[in-house]
């Protein structure tokens, strides 16, 4: 019996048994299970084939966004729009065969963005090189999922099921869950929150599952049985991803106005080339960059060359970003902008800086 057999069966049996208290633990064995089989469909063969062509580009930029997508949703035109790039767009399914990148420039910052072979529902399981794509949306930093406004909420719940079974998880936080495998003690079980999913006979059965006898266990908050299985596995990518409706130029206002009111969702017309501005817009504030410029002494700042950081970056991190021994230099900063209560501040390495901040550095 093959894992996709195996996979299948669990599936089949998860669907058909009732959710109550009574079965709880055999739910929670089963889903530990199906992670565990996920993982190793995952896991490259050890009969290596003839080996393929490569599939990922090489990350450059400040930022990276992968389009992930059905065929035919428009992809390709949003990159052909966005971008310089010219990827190739046709009225047929699969035009886009391979990774295509581009690069947007907006404000300042240069965001690679990836134009990825549709996926087909089963590409988890390798489908129409599903794996590849899906390998490639896990080192992105943002995903754009692009749906087609004509066929409804069809397409997303069946790509984000796609991605969930692969271990990427959309628009999540992680789990706040301290776990760590010891070599002997047995299972320390212990919680800060009251639990209302899971419970230490429960933790002890999925552990089992994964053969870990010893380990620590400390929950932070009321976390499902999945979030639990994540921790232990440990392989999850927790992203940010941005539902973008295309083609509302062909369904009626009010559907257009249900699409829009949903959350993390923009709908656009690459065609008529509608609200392109505002998915910019959102999408930089996914990524959660800022600007930050710099001031020689004596001088007027530089507005024409900002350095891109994350946002949470302190002054180090823009030290670091400079040059990498002028940290270790380093004497004071002079920060002006809405980081400081006045400006200039003088400022230490720990100084945490926001977006459009000037800053001069002062060494040693």
């Amino acid at each position: 019996m093959g894992i996709l057999e195996k996979i299948a069966e669990i599936e089949k049996e998860i669907s058909r048994t009732q959710k109550n208290k009574a079965t709880e633990y055999h739910l929670g064995l089963l889903k530990a299970k199906l992670a565990k089989y996920r993982a190793q469909l995952l896991e490259p063969s050890k009969s290596a084939g003839v080996k393929g062509e490569g599939f990922d580009v090489m990350k450059s930029g400040d930022a990276r966004v992968a389009l992930i997508g059905f065929p035919s949703v428009g992809k390709s035109t949003f990159l052909s729009l966005m971008t310089s790039t010219a990827s190739e767009a046709a009225s047929y399914e699969f035009t886009t065969l391979t990774c295509i990148p581009g690069v947007i420039e907006y404000k300042g910052a240069n965001i690679q963005l990836l134009d990825l072979p549709g996926i087909i529902e089963g590409a988890a399981q390798g489908k129409g090189r599903g794996r590849q794509v899906i390998a490639v949306a896990r080192t992105a930093d943002v995903v754009i999922m692009m749906l087609d406004a004509t066929k409804g909420d069809v397409q997303r719940e069946l790509l984000e099921k796609e991605l969930e079974s692969v271990g990427i998880r959309l628009n999540r936080r992680k789990p706040n869950i301290y776990f760590k495998p010891k070599k002997g003690g047995g299972l320390s079980y212990n919680s800060t929150v009251p639990l209302t999913q899971c419970s230490e006979k429960l933790v002890q059965l999925i552990l089992h599952e994964y053969k870990i006898f010893n380990a620590e266990v400390l929950f932070r908050e009321d976390c499902s049985p999945d979030d639990f299985i994540d921790v232990i596995v440990g392989n999850r990518v927790y992203m940010p991803c941005l539902y973008v409706y295309n083609k509302v130029d062909q369904i009626s206002i009010e559907e257009v106005d249900r699409l829009a009111r949903q959350p993390n969702s923009v709908v656009i017309s690459c065609g008529m080339k509608l609200n392109l501005d505002y998915l910019l817009e959102m999408l930089w504030e996914y990524l959660a960059l800022i600007c930050i410029y710099t001031k020689k002494r004596g001088e007027r700042p530089d507005f024409n060359d900002a350095i891109i950081m994350r946002r949470g970056a302190t002054v180090e991190h823009v030290c670091h970003s400079i040059h990498r021994t002028l940290a270790s230099q380093f004497k004071y900063a002079l920060v002006w902008g809405t980081s400081t209560k006045y400006s200039p501040q003088r400022v230490g390495l720990t100084h945490i800086m926001e977006h459009e901040d000037v800053i001069q550095i002062v060494k040693k």
